[in-house]
């Protein structure tokens, strides 16, 4: 069996065309109609009369012939408009029911809320995986719409980790606000809009390291530069200083800026190849800290933003790969606070998890312990409903917690304490961290084994990642750091 396809909007332009072919033709015949059907004999003579009558009976013959060759293109492109419209109401009429019939679809899976969902756990329309929430999402943990991937973080992203619009990669940091096309990262570790490479902080920059805008390069610091290790706007060489310079800088060994050890780097105190921004260590890392200027920044490959240790993490104090966001430990984690692999989420720890505070795999609702889920402080697996407890999970304490033997509020994870804090304490993920001390908040902490400790004057107590670090804003792994 063959089969063919109407399409109208073909239909109709061809049908357009043809009347305006109709309208030419009938042009033409109406200015030769007088000259072809009375045709002035060429003399008096019998033989001219004759042959004028001759030529003219062809014109009125042809005239005629034409008449009605208009009148059947009139017809048949009346009969191709209506086909066209036709075609149009029946698909019309056509897709409708599927519409609705895909609006009504039954979910597949477990805990599943929505219709049309492919999986467990999500929350939405037409997703296929695992613990989305959103439309149209495939993979794990994706928060957004027409993510693909896991733990992305926005719309239309592609990988693990991203957080924006339109990014493609790993780690993608992504400003939503305040741009035309937000977004729109290509690579890892990126922050800001339409970086290409790893580890750029800014806008439009080609390469990795950099910090500024419309870069082209590795490891310089500023606008529209060329290069590598330069500090300033407009240059075009390697290591240079200043603004619209030319040439290689030897005498400062390939790099700019002041205090770093390495090659093509720029900026302050960086340690290694390609960096950009302050006190950075490894390749390919950019951003300055603020908040602790004398301390380590970035420490690994491809880092943007501050104190993240790794590879291709963007934001503050993420330790692993491919994480944006704060404080996350683990890999391809786009929300904050996570400790895991792919969580989109609020202080989850786990993988796949798109909600906030989950302990487990695949929930896209909140404060749940197991897999699945889609309602909110549920035990077990699978369930799409409220059970309308403060917590999930067994011997916590505090509110909004989820996992086992956790104290304090908005946590998940395993054996977990907060405590201190006259005004809150909580916001934890991870295997038996802890967070004390601060006069305000002892929160703030993800990753295994970690204490958070504030020093004198500081209000917070906590804002750890990793693995065996005790102090203040850290991240890493057996990290030992406080600041006055």
């Amino acid at each position: 069996m063959s089969f063919v396809f109407a399409a109208p909007d073909y239909v109709t332009a061809a049908a357009t065309d043809l009347a305006d072919l109709g309208s030419a033709i009938r042009s033409a015949n109406t200015a030769a109609a007088h000259a072809t059907s009375a045709i002035a004999a060429a003399a008096g003579d019998e033989v001219s009369v004759g042959i004028a009558a001759l030529f003219g009976a062809h014109g009125q013959a042809y005239a005629a012939l034409s008449a009605r060759a208009q009148q059947f293109h009139h017809q048949f492109v009346q009969l191709l408009n209506s086909g066209a419209s036709q075609y149009a109401l029946t698909e019309a009429a056509n897709s409708n029911p599927l519409q609705n019939l895909l609006a009504n679809m039954p979910n597949l899976g477990l805990g599943n809320k929505g219709n049309a969902n492919l999986g467990s756990g999500n929350t939405g329309s037409q997703n296929a995986g695992n613990g989305n929430i959103g439309n149209q999402n495939i993979g794990n943990g994706n928060n957004g719409h027409a993510d693909v991937g896991s733990g992305n973080f926005g719309s239309s992203n592609f990988g693990a980790g991203n957080r924006g619009n339109n990014n493609v990669g790993f780690g993608n940091y992504g400003n939503f606000l305040n741009s035309s096309n937000p977004g729109g990262n290509v690579g890892l570790g990126n922050s800001g809009n339409n970086n290409f490479g790893l580890g750029n902080v800014g806008d439009g920059n080609r390469g990795g390291g950099n910090t500024g805008n419309n870069n082209i390069g590795a490891g310089n610091t500023g606008n529209n530069n060329v290069g590598f290790g330069n500090t300033g706007n407009n240059d075009i060489g390697i290591g240079l200083t200043g603004d619209n310079r030319v040439g290689i800088n030897f005498a400062g060994l390939l790099n700019s800026g002041s205090g770093n050890i390495g090659l093509f780097n720029s900026g302050s105190g960086n340690i290694g190849f390609f960096n950009s921004g302050d006190h950075n260590v490894g390749i390919f890392n950019s951003g300055i800290n603020v908040d602790i200027p004398h301390g380590l920044n970035n420490v690994g490959l491809g880092n943007s933003g501050a104190v993240n240790w790794g590879t291709g993490n963007s934001g503050n104090w993420n330790t692993g790969f491919g994480n944006s966001g704060e404080l996350n430990t683990g890999i391809g984690n786009g929300g904050l606070l996570n400790t895991g692999f792919g969580n989109s989420g609020l202080v989850d720890t786990g993988f796949g998890n798109s909600g906030n505070c989950n302990t487990g795999l695949w929930n896209s609702g909140s404060v749940n312990t197991g897999l699945g889920n889609a309602g909110n402080a549920n035990t077990g697996f699978g369930a799409a409903t409220d059970s309308g407890l403060a917590n999930s999970g067994f011997g916590n304490t505090g509110v909004n917690t989820s996992g086992f033997d956790n104290r304090g509020d908005d946590s998940s994870g395993f054996g977990n304490v907060a405590s201190g804090g006259t005004n809150y304490n909580g916001e934890m993920s991870g295997f038996l961290n802890s967070a004390t001390g601060g006069t305000l908040y002892s929160a703030g902490v993800t990753g295994f084994l970690n204490t958070g400790i504030a020093t004198i004057n500081l209000t917070v107590g906590g804002e750890l990642s990793g693995l065996f670090s005790t102090g203040f804003h850290l991240s890493g792994l057996l990290g030992l750091r406080d600041y006055l």
